[in-house]
Order: C-alpha cells, then structure tokens, then sequence
C-alpha cells in the first residue's frame, strides 16, 4: 500500500500551535495549492488543503511561517471522525506532513505583490526536515555573496571542491 503525498503551496493564514494534554506540539494550517490547469473563464482555481504537522516541526512551523509564506510538505493522507456538537458525524480529511521545507527566505512574501520565489543557491538552506539533519555549508570562497550571481561563471581561476561537495 502506498499513502504519499507532496504538496507545495502558500499559507492561507498563521499556523495554529497547540499542545496536548501530555505537552507534545502540534501545528495545523491550510495551504493553497494552484491548479495546474484553469477554468472556463481562464482563470486558475487552487485547492486549500488542511495540514497537521507535529513535534518540533510543528514548532518550527509556527515560529518561522506565515500567511502567505510558499512551503513544501511530504507527508500522507488522513481521515478521522468524531461526534459534532449538534451530534452528527464529522468527516476530516487532512495531510499529516512528515516533513515542512520552508521554500523562501523569511520576508521574502511580504508586501512584495510577487507569487513564487525567484532564485535561489545551494548555499542557503530556508528549509527545515525532521528527517535529515540541518547542515551549515560554510565554504572558503566567499566569491559568490550575492543570490543572482553565478556560481558557474568562469572567471580564469582555480575551483576549489572539496570532497563533501561531491556526490560520489
């Protein structure tokens, strides 16, 4: 059986932290994702999709997203049910991410009118993964300070690599 889902997409409002009863977090939010084709008006519809994130990513979650910040989330698909107040049975169909990447620098959605992140650098690492440890990719050439500079350009001196750069 296979239950995997990978979604990106911006918040619709601040996550909401709580806490159970024993103390372990838990993070909800909703995530706009777009469509990938549009409508018969040519307008392009999206799909709010609940999400449930625990532990310390959900912390994370609460501490460094916002309404209108662009994540990615791994995770599976879950329904539940309980009694409603009125006494009928409430369906729920939410995303419980395994794993948050955050996929924008912080601030960079923030009254700027642009939609999506528009560069980006191997350096720089805006994302958290409960299952792979962060790494600080500190390196001796500090040529390339700016995000649209390239990286690639030839500029007739020695590249310095060291072996944790390559993938083999």
């Amino acid at each position: 059986m296979l239950n995997r889902v990978v979604l990106v997409g911006r918040l619709t409002k601040d996550p909401d932290l709580r806490y159970t009863p024993s103390g372990v977090p838990v993070a909800t939010f909703s995530l706009a994702v777009n469509r990938t084709f549009t409508n018969q008006q040519g307008e392009r519809e999206a799909d709010f999709i609940n999400v449930v994130v625990w532990r310390k990513p959900a912390e994370n979650v609460a501490n460094f997203l916002k309404k209108g910040s662009l994540a990615g989330v791994d995770g599976r698909i879950q329904t539940r049910n309980y009694e409603g107040q009125d006494g009928r049975r409430v369906y729920v169909t939410e995303v419980v991410a395994e794993s948050v990447q955050f996929l924008e620098p912080r601030g960079a959605s923030q009254g700027n009118g642009e939609s999506g992140f528009s560069g980006g650098s191997r350096d720089r690492d805006f994302g958290y993964n409960q299952n792979q440890p962060q790494r600080n990719n500190n390196r001796n050439n500090n040529q390339h300070s700016r995000l649209d500079d390239d990286p690639f350009a030839d500029n007739g001196e020695p590249i310095d690599i060291s072996d944790d750069d390559l993938p083999f």
